[in-house]
């Protein structure tokens, strides 16, 4: 997933039914450049393809940022020699697409585990994962508009939806930063613990993922997805493939039956 003879740059790992993610710039408070997300790109194609994974858990490595955000020093060497573009939204004919940010029928749950800096496409990425365990240390903010950019990677639109109006604009026109605590108040972060707790906070959400259906998490990711922005009525009338999938898999009589037998499930993700 890297030039020959040079160093990866995101950190894949498989335990279990749980895909580790890591991205593995912490000299540079894990700033993402081009090759960061041709990397991540092959990550998740194989993620969602591996039908032993059922689970993904998204961090930074080292201890002073989940992610900053953009290759700064490269974006602004890629503007000087007139190659990147100017406003834009997504990563569409970029290396790395579709990035996790655009990435709307991955089925599987994305947890992010963040400990300090979540900065501008950092943030973006924690905003598109599925849960979100933050250390008491973490800051999470989108400084664009202090930098001449454009959160395009999917910021204006995720905190606008996923924030009071209000609230959400006041942080993307000026880019003050959100504390994990005034995160985990506003409901964009799941749990908040002190740094040394959050590798096992972490793991206790993955774990509980892990035990249920995995279809089940599917269908329920999916149909939550797609309704969000649905009437009601829609909502309930919509074919949702991944459910279907489920009412017709064996771990639907799987689940009941385990529980009159009063036995631990044994699911099969079919």
């Amino acid at each position: 997933m890297s030039g020959a003879g040079s160093r990866p740059r995101v950190r894949y790992e498989k335990t279990g039914r749980v895909a580790r993610v890591t991205l593995d710039r912490p000299e540079v408070l894990n700033a993402m450049d081009l090759r960061t997300h041709e990397e991540l790109a092959e990550i998740w194609d194989d993620f969602e393809a591996d039908d032993e994974l059922w689970v993904a858990v998204l961090s930074g490595a080292g201890t002073r940022a989940f992610s900053v955000g953009q290759d700064l020093k490269e974006l602004s060497a890629r503007t000087s020699a007139g190659e990147a573009g100017t406003a834009t939204f997504g990563s569409r004919g970029r290396p790395g697409w579709p990035r996790l940010t655009e990435r709307f029928g991955l089925s599987k749950p994305v947890v992010a585990k963040v400990r300090g800096y979540a900065l501008g496409g950092g943030f973006e990425l924690a905003l598109a994962c599925d849960l979100v365990i933050a250390s008491s240390d973490a800051v999470f903010a989108l400084p664009e508009a202090k930098l001449g950019l454009m959160a395009g990677a999917g910021g204006v639109f995720r905190l606008t939806r996923q924030l009071p109006w209000k609230t959400a604009m006041g942080h993307l026109l000026t880019g003050r930063p959100l504390s994990a605590e005034r995160a985990f108040a506003l409901g964009l972060v799941n749990e908040v613990v002190a740094p040394e707790e959050l590798d096992d906070c972490a793991e206790s959400w993955v774990s509980d993922l892990v035990r249920c259906a995995p279809l089940s998490v599917r269908a329920i990711k999916e149909a939550a997805t797609v309704s969000a922005t649905m009437p009601l009525e829609q909502a309930f009338a919509t074919r949702y493939p991944w459910e279907e999938r489920r009412s017709h898999s064996a771990d639907a009589v799987e689940g009941p039956r385990a529980f009159v037998e009063k036995r631990p499930p044994r699911w099969q993700a079919r």
